[in-house]
């Protein structure tokens, strides 16, 4: 008997298909999945699409599993697949956004049999419609971004990057990201720092392609071009590594969800330096496990940057209080046994 459908619309992957992936690692040994929607070479549990799925529903329309959404396509799926079976189906929607919805997204929730959120910033929004049911953050998993036992160097080197400290941003290419604060604030950390580099990891659509060359002009008229790498999309698989090898990982959009990089960094023991945006300013406790400054900051931005790569037990031992944070507050395991108790408490209100 399946227990939970969980949605997955969308075929770029993204922060919400990062949290989707490690959450549905563990949550499959918690309780009975499938997926319904786009399947993926990371996915280990049945993906069905819209016959199989339907088939299902009618025919168990007393005992239906709990569909759950993360995304505006992923309600309207489900509110359509319940109304063309009639199954007793309860739907809960996933609200990371910390900007006011839309008219259409506060109808689609008000549809939901629940709404959770990650933060307290997103939260917020939420009350000024209807609230969310519960809290729940966003974990990672620590055995898959754990510190390693080798140099920066001698990790950078195994990836074929050729510095002794590098800093790193990961995420699309696009303003809202903040590349452009990391590159402004580097670029005097650059001149003094000669065995630094910066490696951007994310892909950059054709419609960001002119930032992106804007960024490059302005580390060519800075004599800085090749201290720059832009790595575009990387193998889901090669992301811990990349993380793990960096100094310091950044995290400067000027607007976020949750930003799950943050506690992938923490998890490998790098320290980090964020914006206030996103739940950052719940997450890192500025001063220990790195630094959180004004967003769309770099001076602030550069001056942390510095210290981290000049003070190596500095970053050192902001690299163990974040692993040790994560540890005791953001695991998956803890975020999958949060949220299956919650999926399942709804499909039991249908017995």
């Amino acid at each position: 008997m399946i227990e939970l459908i969980l949605g997955n619309s969308s075929k770029r992957f993204s922060g919400v298909t990062s949290t989707f992936l490690q959450v549905l690692s563990r949550q499959q040994d918690l309780a009975s999945v499938v997926v319904f929607g786009r399947g993926r070479p990371e996915i280990t549990v049945p993906v069905w699409g819209w016959a199989r799925t339907l088939c299902y529903l009618w025919r168990h329309r007393k005992s239906a599993p709990v569909f759950h959404a993360r995304r505006n396509d992923e309600m309207i799926q489900a509110l359509i697949l319940r109304f063309l079976t009639g199954a007793e189906m309860k739907i809960l929607f996933t609200s990371t956004a910390q900007r006011q919805h839309t008219g259409f997204s506060r109808w689609l929730m008000s549809r939901m049999d629940s709404v959770i959120t990650t933060c307290e910033p997103a939260a917020a929004y939420l009350r000024i419609h209807r609230g969310a049911d519960k809290l729940i953050p966003h974990g990672v998993d620590t055995s898959r971004y754990t510190p390693s036992k080798e140099s920066k160097e001698q990790q950078l080197q195994a990836l074929g990057i050729a510095a002794k400290q590098a800093v790193g941003i990961f995420g699309r290419v696009r303003l809202s990201k903040g590349v452009d604060i990391l590159i402004e604030s580097m670029i005097p950390v650059l001149r003094q720092l000669e065995e630094v580099t910066v490696v951007v990891v994310g892909e950059c659509l054709p419609k960001d392609d002119s930032f992106r060359r804007k960024l490059q002009g302005t580390l060519r008229n800075a004599g800085l071009e090749d201290r720059v790498l832009f790595l575009g999309k990387q193998p889901y698989k090669k992301i811990p590594a990349l993380i793990r090898a960096m100094s310091v990982v950044t995290a400067l959009s000027r607007s976020e969800g949750f930003g799950l990089t943050v506690l992938e960094a923490m998890a490998s023991g790098v320290p980090v330096v964020t914006s206030e945006a996103g739940a950052w300013k719940d997450i890192v406790r500025h001063g220990t496990d790195g630094f959180v400054c004004p967003t769309g900051e770099a001076k602030e931005v550069s001056i942390a940057l510095s210290k981290l790569l000049k003070d190596q037990d500095l970053a050192e031992r902001m690299g163990c209080s974040g692993r040790e944070r994560v540890l005791s507050c953001y695991t998956i395991e803890r975020e999958a046994e949060m949220l299956t108790d919650h999926l399942l408490s709804l499909r039991q209100m249908n017995h």
